[in-house]
């Protein structure tokens, strides 16, 4: 992959920091945008020190004027842009009723509009070369959405429909552009000490949590290896096939676990600074306050990392399993 060139928005913390270094180690060229101006330079000082280099952008992708400066300044310095990564994000831990118009569409408009602007300043490049890939960090509340976080799994699925509009459209016109969405777990990221929170206690990622390195790999194996979506670990292929078989009975599961499930013990800090509308001062890095909860690997990700073993094991698992109803029906 070496010499090839990847934009990443949201870059200066959380999944997008972790990319940014992944994508460097695999030797891509990097452009990173986002509001965090010490969160960008210490992704590019990582990038260096990993042996790659890296154009930043302080921005908003609310602005696409922004993306299409970043999109050009980009192409003007390393050339053409083989992988976009739309990452950016923000979120509100609060019931619905609480919150208001202002934040809702402040939630969409970085994370659904950021989404849509970013992908527009790709295609304006990738569609006159016919190559390239787009990949959309999204969740697997894009399918089941939970409480407290109505804005956020509003916006997700937003992305979720535009994608797969857009890629029929790029089916219909034969093009060679890949566009590909990473549906993700829980991630231990800085925003559960820097996103708005109504609730009495400090927010937290639903369990299992898995660290901001594994997010990375899976957006780096998707970059490379586009492919419609892709789901990973186990427990948000678990959310989303329990939306489509079951959604009341996750209804009502959700309402009785997930405002506990979504609060640690401590207290939430008075008039604490969040990070909606204007960035908080300071690097956070890609690791949030849950380093020692946090899984390193999903076994999902490896299968399909493995292709060949996983078919493997999914023909084992079917043979014992026939096998198994072939004994009960002559038992």
């Amino acid at each position: 992959m070496a010499g090839k060139v990847a934009v990443i928005t949201g870059a200066s913390s959380g999944i997008g920091r972790a990319s940014a270094r992944a994508f460097a180690a695999a030797g891509y060229r990097l452009s990173l945008i986002s509001r965090s101006s010490e969160g960008l330079e210490a992704a590019s000082r990582e990038a260096r020190e990993l042996g790659s280099s890296a154009l930043t952008l302080r921005g908003d992708v609310v602005d696409p004027e922004a993306l299409e400066r970043l999109a050009s300044d980009t192409e003007d310095r390393f050339g053409a842009i083989d992988v976009w990564v739309n990452n950016a994000m923000v979120t509100v831990l609060s019931p619905a009723a609480q919150m208001t118009p202002e934040e809702f569409r402040r939630v969409m408009e970085v994370n659904y509009l950021g989404t849509v602007h970013g992908t527009l300043a790709a295609l304006r490049r990738m569609l006159a070369r016919d190559r390239g890939t787009i990949v959309q960090v999204g969740s697997a509340l894009a399918y089941r959405s939970i409480p407290l976080q109505s804005a956020y799994c509003a916006s997700k699925a937003a992305v979720r429909a535009f994608t797969d509009s857009l890629r029929s459209e790029l089916l219909h016109d034969q093009s060679h552009v890949h566009l590909t969405m990473v549906q993700l777990p829980a991630v231990n990221t800085p925003q559960f000490d820097v996103m708005r929170n109504r609730l009495p206690r400090r927010p937290q990622p639903v369990p299992p949590i898995f660290a901001p390195e594994m997010a990375a790999q899976a957006i780096l194996y998707a970059a490379e290896h586009p492919a419609r979506e892709m789901v990973v670990a186990g427990s948000a292929l678990k959310a989303i096939l329990g939306q489509k078989l079951a959604p009341g009975l996750a209804d009502r599961y959700l309402a009785s676990s997930g405002y506990e499930a979504q609060q640690r013990a401590e207290p939430e800090e008075p008039e604490r600074a969040d990070n909606l509308f204007e960035p908080i001062p300071g690097d956070r890095g890609a690791e949030g306050p849950f380093v020692a909860e946090s899984r390193r690997r999903s076994v999902q990700l490896w299968l399909r990392e493995h292709p060949l073993i996983g078919a493997a094991s999914s023909v084992a698992a079917g043979a014992i399993a026939a096998a198994w109803f072939t004994r009960r029906r002559t038992d």
